[in-house]
C-alpha cells in the first residue's frame, strides 16, 4: 500500500508582490481619519488575515502625543512611520517623541538632498530606514540627476508624491516615469504617496484627477527606459496588468519590490479589493476585506 501524499502546503494569503506594500496614511488626506480612530483600525488590520501587506502606521512629528494616548495600555508597541514635512529641524525633537513607538521609518521632506541626508546620518539610528522626499518641481530636468545621485551614495531611498487634492499635485506618466527609470538605472528603492487608490490607472468621475494605479507602478519599477514605462503606467486595463503580473517570476518579483518597496495609502481595504476584484488576492473563506 503506497503512503498518502503529503498535502501541498498553503499558499500565502498575501502574495510576495504585495507584502508591505500598504503603508497606513489613514491620518492624512484625503482620509483624515481621527487618530483615536485610526490607531486601532489600524491594530484591526495587523491582526486581519492580510496583515502581511499592510506596513506601518504613518504619523507626523505633531500627532505623536495623540498617537501614544491611542495606545496607552497592554498590547504590542506600535510600529510608527514618522512623516515629517518640515525638513531636518523636525528630526531630532520627532525621535524623542516617538520613543513609547518602534519607529519602522523615517520620511523627510527637504529641499536640500545633501543636507537631509547629513541629518539622517547623524541623528537616526542605523537600523532605522528613511526616504528623503523633495518637492516636484526641484526634480525636473537636471535636477532629478542630482537628487537621485546623491540618493544613490546614500542607505536611503527616494520618495516621490504621486497625488495629492488637487490636480497639479499628480504627476503625468512621463513625469512619474521619469522617476521610475532614473531609480531603475541606479539601482535606488524609492516609495511612493498619496493618490495611487486604486489598483489600475483611472479618471475619478468626481474630481477629474487622472490617478496612476499601483500595479502599473510595479510592472513599471524594473523599466529603464523612459517611453516605455510610461507605456505602461498609461494602461487602464485591469485584465492586462493582471495577466502581466501573473506572468512575472520569482526573481522579477523581487527585483520590482527591492525597488518599489511601498506607498502611503489612506484607505487599506480600496487596494486588497482591487486585488481581489483582478484575481490577484483571494481573501480567505468567510474573511471578507475590511
Amino acid at each position: 500500500m503506497s503512503a498518502p501524499h503529503a498535502a501541498a502546503p498553503a499558499a500565502p494569503a498575501v502574495p510576495e508582490l504585495f507584502r508591505g506594500l500598504f503603508d497606513d496614511a489613514a491620518v492624512f488626506p484625503p482620509g483624515n481619519l481621527p487618530v483615536a480612530e485610526a490607531v486601532p483600525a489600524h491594530r484591526a488590520h495587523r491582526s486581519a488575515w492580510y496583515a502581511d501587506a499592510v506596513g506601518p502606521f504613518l504619523c507626523g512629528a505633531g500627532r505623536l502625543g495623540e498617537a501614544a494616548a491611542a495606545v496607552a495600555g497592554p498590547g504590542p508597541r506600535l510600529r510608527v512611520g514618522l512623516v515629517l514635512p518640515g525638513g531636518s529641524a523636525e528630526l531630532g525633537p520627532a525621535l524623542a517623541a516617538a520613543e513609547p513607538f518602534e519607529v519602522a521609518g523615517v520620511e523627510l521632506a527637504t529641499r536640500d538632498a545633501r543636507e537631509a541626508v547629513a541629518a539622517l546620518d547623524l541623528l537616526l539610528p542605523p537600523t532605522v530606514p528613511a526616504a528623503v522626499e523633495l518637492p516636484r518641481e526641484l526634480l525636473r530636468g537636471d535636477g532629478l540627476d542630482e537628487v537621485l545621485d546623491v540618493l544613490v551614495d546614500s542607505p536611503y531611498r527616494a520618495k516621490f508624491r504621486t497625488g495629492g487634492v488637487v490636480a497639479g499635485a499628480f504627476p503625468d506618466e512621463d513625469e512619474l516615469a521619469g522617476f521610475l527609470t532614473g531609480c531603475a538605472q541606479r539601482g535606488l528603492p524609492y516609495k511612493c504617496t498619496a493618490g495611487l487608490h486604486h489598483a489600475v490607472r483611472y479618471t475619478d468621475p468626481a474630481t477629474g484627477f487622472e490617478h496612476h494605479g499601483f500595479l502599473n507602478v510595479l510592472l513599471a519599477a524594473t523599466e529603464t527606459d523612459r517611453k516605455a514605462a510610461a507605456e505602461v503606467l498609461a494602461e487602464r486595463s485591469g485584465e492586462v496588468l493582471a495577466a502581466a503580473v501573473h506572468e512575472l517570476t520569482d526573481r522579477q518579483i523581487t527585483v520590482i519590490r527591492n525597488s518599489f518597496t511601498a506607498f502611503g495609502t489612506c484607505s487599506i481595504a480600496e487596494p486588497l479589493d482591487d486585488l481581489a476584484a483582478l484575481g490577484l488576492l483571494t481573501p480567505p473563506a468567510a474573511s471578507p476585506t475590511p
